[in-house]
């Protein structure tokens, strides 16, 4: 059996996943929301200004960002414009 180290909140745990069964709702949940933020954003945003507005940790909104299907279901929401962060 192979042990993984949650991205989220570090607790190590079984599964195939990269995040915790404990964490996965609030990943889910935080995507959802930044993936509304980006979605409606007219104007740039850092991370910072990402953070700020949404109330998600910038660790997280990393994570979120260098995660291709995340990017592919906000690029598709958005109509195929680029994502400029």
């Amino acid at each position: 059996m192979n042990f993984k180290k949650c991205l989220r909140c570090g607790c190590f745990f079984s599964s195939i996943d990269d995040i915790c069964p404990n964490c996965a709702p609030k990943d889910n949940f935080e995507m959802s929301k930044l993936k509304n933020f980006l979605t409606n954003q007219v104007e740039d945003a850092s991370v910072a200004d990402i953070s700020k507005g949404t109330g998600i940790d910038e660790s997280n909104i990393n994570r979120f960002m260098n995660n291709k299907d995340f990017i592919k279901a906000v690029k598709k929401e958005k109509n195929n414009i680029d994502i400029n962060l």
